[in-house]
């Protein structure tokens, strides 16, 4: 399941990503524009600034901005900044992998099988699905009325 944590954080990259030439946006505005909790909010982006996805200015026109293009920060990305692990089963995680207690034989459990196979087509969409993706599908779809 994507967590709050990361569902606020694609908004608000897609946020940073609508804004054109890559300014400096406040923390107040992707919160009032995503309609995110601003406190929580201010977690996320310093997460994200520790994962190298974004930058920060202070000052007068300061705020956070994309360090690297929309197209370049990619969804998976994000999660394992923000959440870690991808699989849903720590055996078949690729970075983060740990044995599971009750197993007998890793080999030959279809659970495991099949959870791989499910990290797999996750990693496949997420991986090749960018924050610039996301934006061109929202305008396809008619979504962020809000921009003014």
């Amino acid at each position: 399941m994507l967590t709050k944590k990361t569902k606020y954080a694609v908004k608000a990259l897609m946020a940073l990503a609508r804004n054109g030439e890559n300014k400096p946006m406040l923390i107040a505005e992707i919160a009032k524009q995503e309609g995110l909790p601003k406190r929580f909010l201010e977690a996320i982006l310093l997460d994200l600034k520790r994962g190298q996805i974004l930058g920060s200015r202070m000052g007068a026109g300061g705020g956070y901005f994309l360090v690297k293009p929309a197209s370049e920060i990619m969804v998976v990305n994000v999660i394992r900044i923000l959440d870690g692990p991808i699989a849903l089963l720590p055996c078949v995680s690729l970075n983060f992998y740990q044995r599971c207690e009750e197993c007998v034989d890793e080999v030959t459990c279809s659970i495991r099988e099949m959870m791989g196979r499910v990290r797999d087509a996750s990693i496949e969409i997420m991986g090749h699905t960018s924050i610039a993706d996301l934006v061109a599908k929202e305008k396809e779809l008619g979504g962020n009325l809000s921009e003014g």
